[in-house]
């Protein structure tokens, strides 16, 4: 939803030669040929851009481990399940990535609410190419100024297949209600497959991105805990295990999840 199409100079956003990495930006907007069209925009400018369509997407992206640390986000009001002033109150609350508001609702009564739920700017629809990346780079340059790098994101909890897990209290509960009493290592394990759902996973990516928290692991003592970890949560005889096995390969944490 640009407001001239006749803008054709888009400011670069790194000057030739800059030793500044591209920063990463997310896009959060579920018209997908809007998405797209920001993306392109971003992009032109140096930019690295990832679209999603939804807060789901969103926090899955934030949570996943090892994923591209985010340097800025731009997010839609009008958006499916929890609006764009909610997701941001739950960005606030975890962490310091700056946000942009791009909304329709561009009232001064909803600039107020956008900007008090903790984003840095606030930018109506229709917008203008030259505009929008004017704010963002604003926003970029006074984040690169306070040296205050974006926090890694931690959600609060994990839901999934009626079990839920708190990951700061490092509980896990099954769907009966009762609590599922794991070692520190099962617990490593479980968050790091969490943080990347429907993904598979070999022996020794799993191994490399638990080795910071699980002392002395090898690939024998992953397929261990794994082992463990599965028989604690129901074991193989489920129907569809929350946690598969993909022969010859590695593992699949297969179930949905719901990021609190």
């Amino acid at each position: 939803m640009l407001q001239s199409a006749a803008e054709n100079a888009a400011p670069a956003g790194l000057a030739k030669g800059s030793s500044q990495s591209p920063s990463h930006i997310v896009v959060v907007e579920d018209d997908a040929a809007l998405r797209t069209l920001i993306a392109r925009l971003l992009r032109e400018s140096g930019h690295e851009v990832t679209g999603v369509a939804g807060g789901k997407e969103l926090f899955r992206l934030m949570a996943a481990e090892g994923s591209q640390p985010i340097d800025l986000i731009l997010l839609d009001i009008m958006l499916p399940g929890e609006d764009g002033f909610t997701l941001c109150r739950k960005i606030r609350e975890h962490g310091n990535i700056p946000v942009i508001v791009v909304s329709a609702r561009g009232q001064e009564a909803d600039r107020v609410t956008g900007l008090d739920a903790g984003a840095d700017d606030y930018v109506a629809k229709p917008f203008g190419r030259s505009e929008l990346l004017a704010r963002v780079r604003a926003v970029l340059r006074r984040a690169r100024e306070s040296h205050v790098r974006p926090e890694v994101f931690v959600p609060e909890r994990f839901d999934f297949a009626g079990w839920r897990y708190h990951v700061r209290r490092r509980e896990l509960y099954a769907p009966s209600g009762a609590e599922v009493i794991l070692t520190a290592a099962e617990h490593e394990l479980l968050f790091t497959l969490l943080r990347n759902p429907q993904l598979t996973i070999g022996r020794e990516r799993l191994l490399e991105l638990s080795r910071n928290r699980i002392a002395g692991a090898n690939d024998r003592s992953i397929d261990v805990l794994v082992s463990r970890l599965r028989n604690k949560m129901g074991g193989v005889r489920r129907t569809m295990p929350i946690i598969r096995t993909v022969r010859g390969v590695g593992y699949m944490f297969a179930a949905d999840i719901e990021i609190g």
